[in-house]
C-alpha cells in the first residue's frame, strides 16, 4: 500500500460523504433561510418554529433522496471491499 492509494481512499471517502450529505444540507440551508426571513418579517421570536420545520424538511429530503443515497453508499462500499480483496491477494 503506497501513499497514492491512501490519498485515493481518503479522497474517495470525502467525496462520497459530501455527496451523501449535500442534498440534506442544501434543503436545510434553504429552509433555514426562509424560516428566518419569515420570522423577521412577522416578528415571531419562537425558536422551536425553525427547528421543527427543519426537522420535517430533513425527513422529507431523506425520503426523497434516500434511494439515491443508499446506491451511492453501496457502490462506495463495494469499491472499497474490492480494493481490500485485491490488496490481500
Amino acid at each position: 500500500m503506497d501513499s497514492d492509494f491512501v490519498m485515493y481512499v481518503g479522497r474517495s471517502t470525502m467525496e462520497t460523504a459530501l455527496m451523501l450529505v449535500g442534498p440534506v444540507l442544501a434543503v436545510t440551508l434553504v429552509v433555514g433561510l426562509l424560516v428566518a426571513m419569515l420570522q423577521a418579517v412577522t416578528s415571531i421570536r419562537d425558536m422551536t418554529l425553525g427547528v421543527i420545520v427543519k426537522i420535517l424538511c430533513v425527513g422529507i429530503s431523506i425520503l426523497v433522496f434516500g434511494g439515491w443515497m443508499m446506491n451511492v453508499a453501496v457502490e462506495f462500499t463495494m469499491r472499497m471491499f474490492t480494493h481490500m480483496r485485491e490488496m490481500g491477494a
